[in-house]
C-alpha cells in the first residue's frame, strides 16, 4: 500500500477511531478482559481483513503495517462489525 493512500485512509478514519477509543475506555473492565500493556500501540490503528477464511488481519499502525494470523480475532472483528 502506498504511503499516500495509507495517509488518506488514516486521516479519513481518525475521527471514527477516536470515537471508538472513547467508547471503549469508558466501559468498566470485566473479569478476564484484555488490558493494554506498556508496549501497546499509541498511534491510530486501522484493521483490514481481505479474506476471512485465511484468518489474516493487516493492521496499519501509524507508518507501518503489521500482519497477524488469528482466525478467532478475525471472526470476532467481523462479528463486532455486523452487517448483512
Amino acid at each position: 500500500m502506498s504511503e499516500t493512500s495509507r495517509r488518506k485512509l488514516l486521516a479519513g478514519t481518525g475521527a471514527g477511531v477516536a470515537v471508538g477509543t472513547v467508547a471503549l475506555t469508558m466501559r468498566p473492565a470485566a473479569a478476564g478482559e484484555a488490558r493494554r500493556t506498556p508496549s501497546s500501540a499509541r498511534e491510530p490503528v486501522v484493521a483490514y481483513i481481505e479474506d476471512h477464511r485465511a484468518g489474516t488481519l493487516r493492521l496499519m499502525v501509524g507508518e507501518r503495517e503489521v500482519v497477524v494470523h488469528d482466525h478467532d480475532l478475525v471472526t470476532r472483528i467481523l462479528n463486532a462489525a455486523g452487517g448483512e
